[in-house]
């Protein structure tokens, strides 16, 4: 293990980013879960409202964030200075990230439908950045033997090929779909193969004049629909938690609170 992790990790300057990854996923989970306890009322923990202004976490996140983000540009991907603007890049961006939703509606929708939108940008986030780390790893190694060409070239070429499905399965409406299969095998093909979503790009470039399977997506998209969206929904709030009832309505455009 300690040899693989020098060879595919340290040697080819992968450590600051595998570092800011980690760091980025633990910042997420941490701060979430404090949120949920404060929100319960478990624990020491509170809000930091100085003044009786409520701040959010992601104002020390914007903060970690660039000075992380200057700090790597300026220390290159080795040494210990590059492995600690790693960690605090990765923790100020999972602090944002945490509130993209807050960014995204300039409103407090952290415990509403409208705040999902900060688990899902987080996930995605974290599996494009694993993605990059994983498809690349076979690049930067010096010394390769002719049988570790061969077999990193074909993890490689495997690598593109999975993506391109993933990127069709995207044009499909499938965006879940081509998220787990830009990591995971085959699940991209299956979403590359099967019926586009009727109101995706796929659907309104090839599905104009095809009349009945324009009507087979549309039947698919909702018997899909129905049957996964009760545990989507589950495994949303478990990760992120329950939205509030009295905040399940759209966010003003105004910055206000939900209606």
């Amino acid at each position: 293990m300690g040899h693989w992790w020098v060879r595919n990790i340290v040697e080819p300057g992968k450590l600051p980013l595998t570092l800011a990854l980690f760091s980025f996923v633990l910042s997420f989970v941490v701060v979430r879960s404090i949120a949920r306890l404060i929100r319960a009322g478990r624990g020491p923990f509170r809000n930091v409202t100085p003044g009786g202004m409520h701040i959010h976490h992601v104002v020390p996140g914007v903060v970690l964030a660039v000075v992380g983000g200057f700090g790597a540009v300026a220390s290159g991907r080795h040494g210990a200075g590059a492995a600690v603007c790693a960690v605090l890049f990765g923790t100020g961006a999972g602090l944002v990230l945490d509130e993209f939703a807050l960014l995204l509606y300039l409103a407090d929708v952290y415990w509403s439908d409208q705040g999902r939108k900060s688990v899902e940008i987080v996930v995605l986030t974290a599996a494009l950045v694993g993605l990059v780390l994983g498809g690349f790893l076979p690049f930067g190694v010096n010394a390769l033997s002719p049988q570790e060409i061969h077999d990193r070239g074909a993890l490689a070429a495997n690598a593109a090929l999975n993506f391109a499905f993933a990127l069709v399965a995207l044009s499909k409406g499938k965006p879940r779909t081509a998220l787990i299969g830009a990591v995971v095998p085959f699940v991209a093909l299956i979403g590359a193969v099967r019926l586009a979503r009727p109101v995706s790009p796929w659907a309104r470039r090839f599905y104009r004049h095809r009349h009945r399977t324009r009507a087979r997506a549309m039947r698919r998209a909702y018997r899909h629909d129905r049957r996964w969206a009760g545990p989507r929904r589950r495994l949303e709030e478990f990760i992120g938690g329950a939205p509030d009832p009295d905040r399940t309505g759209p966010a003003r455009r105004d910055g206000g609170p939900p209606r």
